[in-house]
């Protein structure tokens, strides 16, 4: 599991994604324009196969970069904190929920099946592949902020 989360953190060192152990979204506010997309500068391969091996371990808490294709947009959950749902598979064929809080940070607009995302966040594992959260900034300062990124344009 170190080595997992080790090489999740190396990934988004390298790609220019964290910086003092903090993730950084990529230039340009909320829902607004950015970079091209950031997962663009990575192996896909390789974070397919960190999400792999996450997979398999059940890892809980661990900060992953990704990139998937919409499979399913899903209904907001309204159980609590509000969060906007989708699934997205990787080019392995894993599946991913995708629970992006929308009281935190903005909905992802616009947001269709076969669209590419990709992700900064919190991996927690379930039978069905595993679920992406923590993909906003903590208002309290204390976890890794995450964020989305769809069509050109961050959600955090």
């Amino acid at each position: 599991m170190r080595s997992l989360l080790a090489v999740s953190f190396a990934m988004a060192a390298a790609t220019g994604l964290a910086a003092c152990g903090t993730a950084a979204a990529p230039s340009g506010e909320t829902g607004s324009p950015a970079d091209p997309d950031p997962t663009s500068r990575i192996d896909v391969a390789t974070t397919d196969a960190i999400l792999g091996e996450a997979f398999e371990e059940r890892a809980e808490h661990l900060q992953v970069l990704g990139a998937g294709t919409v499979i399913r947009v899903l209904e907001d959950d309204e159980d609590g904190s509000r969060h906007q749902r989708f699934i997205v598979r990787l080019s392995s064929g894993q599946t991913l929920l995708i629970a992006h809080n929308v009281d935190l940070a903005r909905r992802v607009r616009g947001l269709r099946v076969r669209d590419r995302v990709s992700f900064f966040g919190e991996y927690e594992w379930n039978g069905e592949g595993g679920t992406i959260h923590w993909t906003h900034d903590d208002p309290q300062g204390e976890h890794v902020a995450g964020w989305l990124y769809h069509r050109g344009r961050v959600y955090q």
